[in-house]
């Protein structure tokens, strides 16, 4: 049996107006997922502990099968694995966006204009961690450059006990209010308020903005974290799993649930991704030998970060005609027997432009399945009056039939 996760982050969503009361699950042309969803099994799964942030990290970790009440220990740190760095007891992974801030005169007062500095370049990006890691560096502190806006600092001999606030849940709002607190708080405040001096003029941030494009003039702090140790997921789940991601976060899950972690040629976590690519890693992966694949898809949830309506709709569809399709051909062409689940980590919704904990939409679809339900939206896995109380309960019933 070979068993296919295809998760399209935050993909869930509320109903729009402008939509007609519907969501963009509702009017994407997605015939792949729908097929699926009507011949297969569908419901609801509560992938975010009430006691839990509802961050991709604990989504992730609970579609995949863990439990992230026993297994948590930050987002930061996750990361970190997947950028290779060996964290020792007592350090501290912090996450470290470059954003897009407005230019009041005092840090407190400016806004969160993009918590992605507009998607910036990791090429772009290397430069400025560089730059902040020769001013900002220390004995007890380094900055390490991961993939486009995302990054990571190290604090050494060092203890959780600061409290963040993710950038994406504070788009277009002024940052006052959601500045570090705690332990460090003033410590790592500071630090922003020195990179948004050294950033504002750098001549990576000066040819963006003659470009027209947003500088990357602070860095933002958050996500916090102490070093993971995960069960493998071998044994756990008695299968050879592999994961494939744009991003360091999911990718460092695997990584640290003992998986192959498969990196695609121009796999970006945006709409403008490998689709193609990541897909056909997948259908490789299975028939090389992997008995279960994760295969995770940020575009979605990029677009309800930034409102954006339009390409969430299409992400949803280029997830649909390109890698649902694709690996189901395929898996059929193999002859083998197999199961897909498809399914969000978490909403992202467009009106609130950040993640919530609400339950979402699962499908599983096994080989020769023909039960002639619903297509895949939110209120048909409502209607179904199935609910998994968890992700790992869902992995269980999906991987063990039960």
């Amino acid at each position: 049996m070979k068993y296919a996760v295809i998760l399209g982050d935050g993909m869930a969503d509320y109903p729009i107006a402008s939509l007609g009361g519907k969501t963009p699950l509702d009017v994407a042309s997605k015939p792949n997922i729908d097929a699926l969803c009507i011949a297969g099994e569908t419901g609801l799964v509560k992938t975010v502990p009430d006691t839990l942030k509802p961050g991709s990290d604990v989504a992730n970790l609970a579609v995949m099968g863990y439990d992230p009440l026993k297994c948590y220990t930050g987002r930061s740190p996750l990361e970190a694995l997947n950028m290779g760095i060996a964290m020792a007891d007592d350090d501290v992974a912090v996450r470290c966006n470059l954003v897009t801030l407005s230019d009041e005169p005092e840090y407190e007062d400016k806004t969160m204009l993009d918590y992605s500095a507009g998607e910036i370049s990791t090429e772009e990006a290397s430069e400025l961690i560089a730059y902040i890691q020769d001013n900002l560096g220390s004995e007890g502190r380094f900055f390490k450059a991961g993939v486009s806006y995302r990054h990571c600092m190290i604090l050494h001999h060092a203890a959780i006990g600061t409290c963040y606030t993710p950038p994406h849940d504070i788009s277009d709002k002024p940052v006052k209010g959601h500045l570090p607190t705690g332990l460090y708080g003033e410590q790592m405040l500071e630090l922003m308020r020195k990179s948004y001096t050294l950033l504002s003029n750098h001549p990576v941030n000066k040819r963006r903005v003659a470009m027209g494009k947003r500088p990357a003039n602070s860095i933002w702090l958050w996500g916090e974290g102490t070093r993971p140790a995960l069960e493998p997921f071998e044994s756990k789940w008695g299968l050879k799993g592999g994961v494939i991601s744009a991003v360091d976060l999911v990718q460092g899950i695997g990584r640290g649930a003992g998986m192959q972690v498969i990196e695609v040629q121009g796999a970006t976590g945006t709409y403008e991704t490998n689709f193609i690519g990541k897909a056909k890693a997948a259908v490789d992966a299975l028939k090389g030998g992997l008995d279960y694949i994760y295969v995770h898809m940020e575009a979605p949830d990029e677009c309800g970060h930034q409102g954006d309506i339009e390409h969430k709709i299409l992400s949803i569809e280029l997830i649909d005609k390109i890698v649902v399709k694709y690996i189901k051909e395929e898996l059929d062409k193999s002859g083998e027997d197999y199961s897909i689940l498809i399914a969000p980590d978490h909403p992202t919704p467009i009106a609130l432009k950040t993640h919530v904990s609400d339950p979402v939409p699962y499908i599983i679809y096994r080989k020769g399945d023909c039960n002639k339900g619903k297509q895949y939206n939110e209120s048909n896995a409502l209607a179904s009056g199935i609910i998994y109380e968890s992700g790992e309960k869902l992995a269980k019933h999906f991987l063990q039939g039960r």
